[in-house]
């Protein structure tokens, strides 16, 4: 899965990245099978890693999920976190900023919702917003953007510092794809509620997010804070790559069970 870790120094094209890829698994019922079993045992695994995240309290780990609407930020929390205990995971969704939030710089916000140690902190969109929505509508010039481009990247060197793993994932659909996915909110009484008429707004101005997407991305995709551009049309196989990368930055972290309290003899411990 490293394979779509994006390389630093390079300019990025979304075209060059197929978002209905399936790697190693078949475009199959058999593909999708094995796609998912695998993601099963990454996920037992997530259970077991997350636990000894939350027991140490000495790390975090930071997942930003983006990507156009319908991509699946919500779907692969629900997918992949399924295992996790609630208590030490943490998702925010952020919304358009409220005039309070407004007074202040554009990351204070985003700050006070990272996860403290011990914690998986998920943030279903992110700071990102503040330089892709605001710059394709032309809210903020691009001058002003691409010096946020140098704040995100100095903040997020300082979490890191600090103990906090980060990932980003952009979750990459197709246009084609996003077409099904509207209308099927459309079809079903149960996903109407997601319907915004703004959606279709949004989608005339897909190319202009896709460059977007494409200059944050390049300019912010680092050694501590890669950015990961996940192939998201089979949302099978768009779990099984975020499960995989989230259980590797577990791994790295490389922690042990905490000891047990000195001076208690647990063999002779007796509970009446």
């Amino acid at each position: 899965m490293k394979q779509y870790r994006v390389k630093l120094g390079v300019k990025l094209s979304l075209k060059q990245y197929d978002p209905d890829e399936t790697g190693e698994y078949k475009k199959s019922a058999q593909g999708k099978n094995r796609a998912k079993a695998e993601t099963a045992k990454l996920i037992a695994k997530l259970d077991g890693l997350q636990e000894r995240l939350y027991a140490n309290a000495t790390r975090s780990l930071l997942i930003v999920l983006q990507g156009m609407d319908t991509s699946g930020k919500d779907g692969t929390i629900k997918g992949v976190m399924s295992g996790v205990n609630p208590q030490g995971c943490k998702v925010v969704a952020f919304k358009a900023p409220s005039d309070h939030e407004l007074g202040h710089d554009f990351l204070w916000r985003v700050h006070r919702e990272v996860p403290r140690r011990g914690q998986i902190g998920i943030f279903n969109r992110s700071h990102y917003e503040d330089v892709l929505i605001t710059r394709v509508h032309g809210w903020v010039s691009d001058k002003v953007a691409k010096r946020r481009f140098n704040q995100i990247k100095e903040f997020e060197e300082l979490l890191t510092e600090n103990g906090t793993a980060i990932l980003k994932f952009f979750l990459h659909i197709s246009k084609d794809e996003q077409k099904e996915r509207l209308q099927a909110r459309i079809a079903d009484p149960e996903k109407r509620w997601k319907w915004s008429s703004g959606d279709l707004e949004e989608r005339k101005l897909w190319d202009d997010y896709q460059k977007a997407f494409e200059d944050v991305i390049s300019a912010t995709s680092t050694i501590c804070a890669p950015w990961y551009i996940v192939p998201a049309n089979r949302k099978w196989y768009r779990n099984l790559v975020v499960a995989d990368r989230v259980v590797n930055a577990l791994e790295d972290m490389k922690l042990k069970t905490p000891p047990a309290p000195e001076g208690v003899d647990f063999a002779k411990l007796k509970i009446v």
